[in-house]
C-alpha cells in the first residue's frame, strides 16, 4: 500500500465521521490559530516599529537626558527625571569638540500646536521641532522643495520654518507654500522648504510637524527643557569610535565624576531596534507555550478519538489481516489518518491566524504579512501531534489479533 492509498484511506475515513471529526479539528483549529494569530499580529507591530525606531539617519546615534524606553519600576525611573537637562551649551560643546563626526544635531520639541496661514488652520496636534541645520541630515530629512535654514540664520534666530507634508497638505492644497507665511504660537514665520513625506509608522503621522530654527525655538518656547544631540559619524565603521568619543566630551560637559554612570542615555536604531526584539523574543515564547499547552490537549482529544475508531473498526481490521494486511500498513494507515486530522484542522487554524493576526495591521494602517515561517511551524507542530498521540491508536490496532478481530462485535 503506498502514500497516496494511505491518505485516501484517511480521508475516507474522517469523511464517514463528519461530526466526530470537525469536533477533533476544532482543538487543533483552536490551538493553531493562537499561535499564529498572535504570532502574526505581533510581527506586524514588531515590523512597523523597527520602521519606527528607522527614523535617525544611517550610523547615527542620539543623546538624551532620558533612555529612549521606559525599563525598571516607578522608583527607578523617578530617579532617571532627576538628572540635569542637556542644554544647548552642552550640546555645542559635543558640536565643536567632535572629530569623528560628519553632522552633530541639537534638538528640541514641542507638541499640541495650531499653525494657520490665511483662513487655514490645523488642528491642535502639529509637533514643533527646533533643529540647527545638522539637525535634518541626523533625523533623515529631506528637502523636497526650497531650502533648509542656515546656520547665519540659526544665530539671528530668524523667523523661517519648514513645514512637513501633512501640515502642507492641509494648508496649501493648491500648492505655493514655499515664499508663503505662517502663524505658529501668535508669531508669523516666513516658509523656506518642504520636508518629503515619510509617511505613517506605529499608528501615528510622520509628516504632522514643522521645524524652526533651535535658537528660535528657545526664544519662543523657552529654555527650561532638556536637548537631544543627534551625531552622524563620518564613516560606519567609525560609529562604536564616535560614540565614545561624543560620551567622554558630554561627560566633561556635564561635570560627570570619573567612576560615576553617565547621567545620559545613548541609543541608535540598532539599540532600540535590539532591545524591542529582546522583549518581543520573551513575549513570543510565553505564547508560544500556552498555545502548545493548548495544542497538546488536542492531541489526546485526538487520541481518544483515534482510539474510539479502532474500537469501532475492529472486524474491518481483523478481515484485512486476514486477506493479508501487514502490521506496517495498519499502523502506518492510523498513524496516517491522524497525521491527515492535524493538518487539515492545521491548515483552517493558520488561515484564520493570518487573517486574524493582520486585523491589527488593518487597525493600525501597518502593512499586512504572511509569516511563513509561523505556517511552516504551524504545519510541522500538526504533523507532531499527529505522530504523537496517533502512534498508540495505530500501534493497538497493528497488534489486534485477526482470530479475535473478526468475532468482535
Amino acid at each position: 500500500m503506498n502514500i497516496r492509498e494511505i491518505i485516501a484511506i484517511a480521508l475516507a475515513a474522517i469523511k464517514a465521521n463528519k461530526l466526530r471529526s470537525a469536533l477533533t479539528l476544532l482543538g487543533i483549529v483552536v490551538g493553531v490559530f493562537s499561535i499564529i494569530g498572535v504570532m502574526t499580529a505581533v510581527q506586524v507591530l514588531q515590523n512597523s516599529i523597527e520602521t519606527g525606531l528607522s527614523d535617525l539617519g544611517a550610523h547615527t546615534f542620539q543623546i538624551q537626558k532620558m533612555p529612549a524606553m521606559r525599563t525598571g519600576n516607578r522608583a527607578e525611573w523617578m530617579k532617571l527625571r532627576q538628572r540635569k537637562d542637556i542644554t544647548y551649551v552642552q550640546g555645542l560643546a559635543v558640536k565643536e569638540r567632535m572629530t569623528l563626526a560628519q553632522y552633530v544635531g541639537i534638538e528640541g520639541w514641542r507638541g499640541g500646536m495650531v499653525v494657520q496661514s490665511g483662513g487655514e488652520k490645523t488642528n491642535p496636534n502639529v509637533s514643533v521641532a527646533g533643529e540647527t541645520p545638522d539637525g535634518l541630515p541626523t533625523n533623515n530629512w529631506t528637502i523636497g522643495e526650497g531650502r533648509a535654514f542656515t546656520e547665519d540664520e540659526t544665530h539671528r534666530s530668524s523667523r523661517v520654518i519648514l513645514l512637513g507634508a501633512n501640515v502642507v497638505e492641509k494648508l496649501f492644497p493648491r500648492g505655493g507654500a514655499v515664499g508663503s507665511e505662517v502663524r505658529l504660537n501668535s508669531t508669523t514665520y516666513m516658509v523656506i522648504g518642504l520636508i518629503e513625506s515619510k509617511g505613517t509608522s506605529l499608528g501615528g503621522n510622520q509628516d504632522n510637524f514643522v521645524v524652526i530654527p533651535l535658537t528660535t525655538f528657545l526664544e519662543t518656547f523657552g529654555d527650561d527643557r532638556s536637548l537631544h544631540i543627534m551625531v552622524k559619524s563620518k564613516t560606519p565603521e567609525q560609529f562604536e569610535n564616535a560614540v565614545d568619543e561624543a560620551r567622554f566630551i558630554l561627560r566633561v560637559a556635564r561635570k560627570v565624576d570619573p567612576g560615576d554612570e553617565d547621567d545620559f542615555a545613548i541609543f541608535s536604531n540598532e539599540s532600540l531596534i535590539e532591545q524591542f526584539n529582546e522583549f518581543t523574543f520573551y513575549v513570543k515564547v510565553g505564547i508560544g507555550f500556552i498555545s502548545f499547552i493548548s495544542l497538546l490537549a488536542a492531541g489526546v482529544g485526538i487520541m481518544n478519538i483515534m482510539l474510539v475508531s479502532v474500537t469501532e473498526r475492529t472486524k474491518e481490521i481483523g478481515i484485512r489481516k486476514a486477506i493479508g494486511a501487514r502490521k506496517r500498513a495498519i499502523l502506518m494507515q492510523f498513524i496516517a489518518e491522524a497525521i491527515v486530522l492535524c493538518q487539515i484542522g492545521g491548515i483552517v487554524g493558520i488561515v484564520l491566524g493570518i487573517l486574524g493576526g493582520n486585523i491589527t495591521a488593518l487597525l493600525f494602517e501597518f502593512p499586512a504579512i504572511f509569516p511563513v515561517d509561523w505556517a511552516l511551524i504551524g504545519f510541522a507542530l500538526c504533523a507532531f501531534i499527529g505522530v504523537v498521540f496517533g502512534v498508540y491508536p495505530a500501534w493497538k490496532a497493528a497488534n489486534l489479533d485477526p482470530i479475535e478481530a473478526l468475532r468482535y462485535e
